[in-house]
């Protein structure tokens, strides 16, 4: 199993909701795949993050930034060839990246896992 299949799994265990992976290959964009994932309060985005951050690390996989804080509405894990946005589900409705890149392949469309 590769990272981002990991990565997503590991999202779905911690109930992320509409995880989406988008194919960023063919863009100016400098990271291969966007995971998109929605969490249900801001305690949920930490635990995801958290996730996150310790998966790529099992891999020894470098991260390049992520966020710290706990206030926020949208948290970024950026490993550099992978780039994960945790949303509130307000703030994934206002800035919308699936609409801003829905020209580009999607590789997973799950819903919220039961």
């Amino acid at each position: 199993m590769d990272i981002l299949e990991k990565i997503v799994d590991v999202i779905d265990q911690k109930d992320g909701e509409n995880t989406v992976v988008i194919d960023m290959k063919s863009t100016l964009i400098l990271t291969d795949y966007f995971v998109i994932t929605t969490a249900n309060s801001t305690s949920h985005m930490v635990a995801l993050r958290d996730a996150v951050v310790k998966e790529f690390q099992k891999f020894d996989h470098e991260i390049i930034y992520y966020d710290k804080d706990k206030n926020h509405e949208w948290m970024i894990v950026d490993a550099g060839d992978i780039v994960i946005h945790i949303f509130t589900k307000k703030a994934r409705e206002f800035y919308d990246l699936e609409n801003l890149w829905k020209n580009f392949e999607n590789l997973i469309d799950r819903e919220t896992v039961s």
